[in-house]
């Protein structure tokens, strides 16, 4: 049984006929080794219904009982949405990645694979009708659903309880939470 590690060597060495890639990142390396796109086979998790949510913010649950705590989780989310609006505007791709390597102090970044990575990050963002940040409750229902099909080998063994809010969304966005589901 082969591996995968975090690059795309397994393929372009022809050590594996299949791997799992990130359209934002490791495609974009399969393509700089060489491949074309038409050598490809791109299996999306969202056409096949078996996607699952990936990043998020995770609080723990006392946290959202101090009302102090909830206040600066809630200008973080406005915060970090408001950088992920600014950052999502085709103009500002460029500027927003020289923000993004220098605040990491780090010289390894790759300036048009990083603004490549933002251009496809920008693709996969939905267009809720909440907006940037909001949990879809039908994205969880479906994550929980995958999570759970895998018989003897399921990820997850019963349905989680208490496992998501809406708390810090609507403490950051009243106004959008209105008619929130």
């Amino acid at each position: 049984m082969l591996k995968q590690g975090a690059g795309v060597e397994l393929l372009t060495q022809k050590q594996a006929d299949c791997i799992s890639t990130m359209t934002y990142n490791e495609y974009g390396q399969l393509l700089d080794a060489g491949m074309k796109p038409s050598e490809l086979v791109i299996f999306r998790y969202d056409d096949l219904g078996v996607a699952a949510l990936e990043d998020g913010l995770y609080v723990l649950q006392p946290s959202l009982a101090d009302p102090a705590k909830l206040e600066k989780l809630a200008r973080f989310l406005r915060a970090s949405i408001a950088g992920w609006r600014y950052a999502m505007k085709p103009e500002h791709f460029g500027e927003a990645v020289t923000m993004v390597m220098q605040s990491t102090g780090s010289e390894n970044f790759d300036q048009p694979h990083e603004e490549r990575m933002l251009r496809e990050i920008a693709k996969l963002l939905p267009g809720s009708r909440h907006g940037y940040g909001y949990l879809e409750p039908a994205a969880y229902e479906r994550t929980v659903g995958v999570l759970l099909s895998g018989g003897g080998g399921a990820v997850i063994r019963k349905r989680p309880e208490g496992a998501w809010t809406h708390a810090v969304w609507e403490k950051a966005f009243p106004k959008q939470s209105a008619g929130a589901d």
